[in-house]
């Protein structure tokens, strides 16, 4: 492929990602005002489908082998890779998770938000607000000559800081043509990753997955669903980010 072949592809895959991510940002938006105490995760489910189709894009969840669904919904000591059962309810004063992604004109797109449902309490309302400047702390590090290092640091220090811990067995990661591309990006510091030049052009899905408590995850009986070893809560946010030489640009920023 020559560079002109490269330049090309390079600017569709901008184009593309772009309005696939505002497209996201809008139906993540969406699910956050549609959850309402009583509603089942199967009721969150549908509404997704409903809105991804609707925005012209293939549910990219549903494309994992042995998922079935548009969603991931977790609340309280639940972290991540949750099934959207039609048992599981919303419940007053829950901290919600809702992780949604699709796939638009051949580019896949990924974001999560952490919510309260009904009533607030202040660990929850603090937990929250932490995280996602947390996040955004770590997006700022996503700019040409930085590394992989610098942003898994910046989320770390943040979280660690208000005494809560930091997922070390998920991580976030690159998107693209594929869902889940290397490199990935932890949310713990390695040492390793200073070796992982961030250029123009990249994109990534950063992640933050904090506990109040121990972060160790364990896996349920369904296979699929992570939560905390110890029962504390846990908290998600994630954008997906172009690098440009401007530094960072949200794609999945929403309204």
């Amino acid at each position: 492929m020559n560079s002109a072949q490269v330049a090309l592809q390079q600017t569709q895959k901008m184009t593309a990602m772009r309005e696939g991510g505002r497209r996201l940002g809008q139906v993540r938006d969406q699910l956050v005002q549609f959850t309402i105490v009583g509603m089942s995760f199967a009721e969150i489910e549908a509404e997704a489908q409903r809105l991804i189709r609707a925005a012209d894009s293939i549910p990219n969840f549903a494309l994992v082998p042995g998922y079935h669904w548009a969603t991931c919904i977790m609340k309280n000591d639940e972290m991540c890779h949750g099934v959207p059962s039609l048992e599981k309810r919303v419940e007053d004063g829950d901290l919600m998770t809702i992780d949604v992604g699709l796939l638009y004109q051949g580019y896949h797109l990924d974001t999560t938000t952490s919510f309260i449902a009904g009533k607030k309490d202040t660990i929850k309302v603090e937990f929250l607000a932490v995280a996602k400047k947390a996040l955004a702390k770590a997006i700022s590090k996503a700019s040409p000559g930085n590394s992989i290092f610098d942003i898994s640091s910046a989320m770390e220090k943040m979280i660690q800081q208000h005494g809560w811990d930091m997922v070390y067995q998920l991580t976030g990661h690159s998107i693209g043509k594929e869902l889940h591309e290397a490199p990935y990006v932890p949310c713990i510091a390695q040492r390793s990753d200073k070796r992982q030049i961030l250029t123009a052009g990249q994109t990534l899905a950063i992640e933050i997955m904090a506990a109040v408590g121990d972060a160790e995850l364990v896996v349920d009986k369904d296979g699929w669903t992570y939560r905390t070893k110890d029962g504390s809560l846990t908290v998600m946010e994630e954008e997906t980010v172009l690098i440009t030489e401007k530094g960072p640009e949200i794609l999945t920023k929403g309204r």
